[in-house]
């Protein structure tokens, strides 16, 4: 099994450190009411009305819209600027599974490159489903 460079995004997060981003589920009205999106809104600058990309230290990425693969462009564009910007920490919440009703071993796909980003954080339940895909295959 390959090494992990992404660290573990932690169940609950109520503070951020400068430089770090919370990356959550948002629909594409960024109607942030509920889940991490209102979190988001909260506590890190998410902003009313804009539902995808860099927002206070908040990262939106619509999950409201259709199904896995009309996700998948959002989750691309968010790889790539996690890429360019390396100086900042994104803490990957557990996008698409709570209000938006996708399961773990649905979502963690999209987001297999940022296991190799030493600059992201992903749920433990997106690296065991990870970790299981490899495995089968």
């Amino acid at each position: 099994m390959k090494e992990h460079k992404c660290g573990i995004t932690p169940i609950r997060i109520s503070s951020l450190r400068e430089g770090e981003i919370f990356v959550f589920g948002s629909n594409l009205s960024g109607f942030h009411g509920g889940g991490a999106a209102r979190t988001a809104h909260s506590l890190f600058g998410a902003v009313w009305g804009q539902g995808v990309g860099l927002q206070g230290q908040s990262y939106a990425i619509p999950t409201m819209h259709g199904g896995v693969e009309s996700i998948r462009p959002y989750v691309d564009d968010f790889v790539d600027f996690a890429k360019a910007n390396p100086n900042l920490r994104f803490l990957i919440t557990r996008i698409g599974c709570g209000i938006a009703g996708f399961r773990d071993e649905e979502m963690a796909p999209l987001f297999k490159e940022c296991l190799q980003l030493s600059n992201v954080t992903l749920p433990d339940t997106f690296i065991a489903a990870l970790d299981q895909l490899n495995q089968n295959d």
